[in-house]
C-alpha cells in the first residue's frame, strides 16, 4: 500500500492542525547520556523527550495504539521516541513496529533515534515501509561533542570525551547514508546550546545535508533540574531565528517542533486527554501480551509477606489473585530443581504461564529473558507482597523504596559502566 506520507504533521506543516501523531513508549533504556538529558516516569506537567507515564511492552502498545485509535481518527503517525532511544532497545522497538504494520497497514511509522545503533536495522526498517527517522546530531566534531556526551556505551563498551563523540558521529554519518539509499525521509534534530554549539549548527547542517538528510529542527536547549546543563540559558528566539536563517542554506527548517513526550499523542502541541491518560495506564496494567489470558502474579517469598526470595534460590512461588479490592494466595507452586540451565527458565515459564509477572528480590539475566519470550515480566523488588500484586495489576510504576535498581541508563547520569 502507497502512504500518504503528506499526512504526517511534524514534516509538514499543513497537516499539523488535521493530523495527529501517537508514540508508544516502548524504548526505556539509552546508549547516549547527553548533557542536557533526564529520562523521568510520571513527570505529568512537563512537555519534553525523556518523560513519560509508563513503558510499554510491544503488545501492550499495540493493545493502546487500537483503544485509541477507536476514539481518534485523527492519528495517522505511529512513532517510537523513548524515553531512551529505541535502538538501545532494538528488540522492543522492531516487534512493536512489526505488530503495529501487520495491524494498521496504511499507517505512517517513524522512529526517533540518536542514531549510533540504527544502521544495523536500516534494511528492515526499509522492509517494514518506515517512511521518516529522526535523528538528533549536536556535533560533528568530536572536541566540541565532547562537551555534550557524557558517555556513549557501544555493546559492552563505554566511551567519553572525544572518542565517544567521535563514535557517535561516524555511527551517525553511516545512519544517514543508509537511510538516504533506502528512501527514507530524514529529519535532522539539533539541540542548540549556547556557548556549546550554537555556533557549530550551521556546520552540522551543511554535512547533514550533503549526506542526504531532508529537513533541518534547531530545537532550543529545555535546561532540566538535576542535569550538567541545568543552569545554562535557553537561547533567545532572536538566536534561534538567526541560526535557522543560516540553516535554511543547506536544508528546510522545521519550526513548528513542540518538543514531545516519548507517549504524545493526538495532534501537536495538545495534552493528553484524562481518558487517553486513563486508557495508557489500563494498556500498562494489561499483561505483556494482552490477548493472553494471565489473570495472577507469582512471588518469591519465604513467609507469603514480603517479597524476599532470589528468583534462582526459591524452591516455590505463591500466586496470587485480587478479588475486589484485596489480593488473594491462590496456590503455591513448586519451582524446578537448580541446573539445566535456560531450560530450567522455560519449564518455570511454562508452569506460570497464567502469571503476568513474578515479584522477586533479584534474578539473572538469562530467567529475565526467557521469561519475557513468553509474556511473562520479571519485577525485581523489596517489600509487601500485596503492594507490589496491586501495582502491576493496576498497571503502575514499582515506587521506590519497593523498586530495585539494575539497568544502567535507566533514567540516571552516571558512567554508563553498569549499576554497581
Amino acid at each position: 500500500m502507497t502512504l500518504d506520507i503528506s499526512q504526517h504533521p511534524c514534516f509538514n506543516d499543513s497537516a499539523r492542525g488535521r493530523f495527529g501523531r501517537i508514540h508508544l513508549p516502548v524504548a526505556p533504556f539509552c546508549n547516549v547520556q547527553c548533557n542536557f538529558c533526564r529520562r523521568e516516569y510520571d513527570c505529568a506537567n512537563e512537555s519534553r523527550p525523556g518523560v513519560t507515564s509508563t513503558i510499554l511492552s510491544p503488545g501492550q502498545a499495540l493493545y493502546y495504539l487500537e483503544r485509541v485509535l477507536e476514539n481518534d481518527t485523527r492519528i495517522s503517525v505511529v512513532g517510537i521516541a523513548g524515553p531512551g532511544d529505541p535502538f538501545a532497545n532494538e528488540s522492543e522497538t522492531m516487534e512493536t513496529l512489526r505488530l503495529v504494520r501487520k495491524r494498521f497497514p496504511e499507517m505512517i511509522l517513524c522512529v526517533a533515534s540518536n542514531g549510533l545503533n540504527v544502521a544495523p536495522y536500516v534494511d528492515e526498517l526499509a522492509s517494514l515501509n518506515v517512511s521518516h527517522v529522526t535523528l538528533t546530531i549536536n556535533a560533528v566534531d568530536p572536541e566540541i561533542g565532547a562537551n555534550i556526551y557524557a558517555w556513549v556505551r557501544d555493546g559492552k563498551s563505554v566511551y567519553h570525551g572525544q572518542v565517544g563523540a567521535k563514535l557517535l558521529w561516524d555511527r551517525q554519518s553511516r545512519a544517514i547514508s543508509a537511510l538516504k539509499e533506502r528512501g527514507i525521509t530524514i529529519k535532522i534534530n539539533t539541540i542548540v546550546v549556547p556557548g556549546v554549539n550554537d555556533h557549530h549548527v550551521v556546520e552540522i547542517a551543511r554535512k547533514v545535508a550533503l549526506l542526504g538528510a531532508n529537513i533541518s529542527n534547531c530545537v532550543p536547549l529545555y535546561p532540566v533540574a538535576g542535569t550538567p546543563f541545568a543552569s545554562k540559558d535557553s537561547p533567545s528566539h532572536e538566536q534561534i531565528a538567526a541560526i535557522r536563517s543560516e540553516v535554511s542554506k543547506y536544508l528546510p527548517i522545521m519550526e513548528h517542533c513542540t518538543r514531545c513526550r516519548a507517549d504524545a499523542v493526538g495532534l501537536l502541541g495538545a495534552p493528553m486527554s484524562p481518558a487517553t491518560a486513563a486508557c495508557l495506564r489500563q494498556s500498562a496494567a494489561m499483561p505483556i501480551n494482552p490477548f493472553d489470558e494471565r489473570p495472577y502474579v507469582a512471588a518469591a517469598t519465604s513467609e507469603g509477606v514480603l517479597v524476599n526470595q532470589h528468583l534462582g534460590e526459591a524452591k516455590a512461588l505463591s500466586i496470587f489473585q485480587i478479588e475486589g479490592r484485596k489480593i488473594r494466595l491462590l496456590e503455591t507452586r513448586s519451582t524446578p530443581p537448580p541446573g539445566g540451565g535456560a531450560q530450567r527458565w522455560h519449564a518455570l515459564a511454562d508452569s506460570i504461564k497464567d502469571c503476568r509477572a513474578v515479584l522477586v528480590a533479584s534474578a539473572g539475566g538469562s530467567p529475565r529473558s526467557v521469561l519475557a519470550s513468553k509474556g511473562i515480566k520479571v519485577v525485581m523488588m523489596e517489600g509487601l507482597i500485596e503492594e507490589g500484586v496491586m501495582a502491576v495489576l493496576n498497571g503502575e510504576d514499582i515506587r521506590a523504596p519497593l523498586r530495585r535498581q539494575h539497568h544502567c541508563g535507566a533514567g540516571c547520569s552516571g558512567t554508563g559502566t553498569g549499576c554497581m
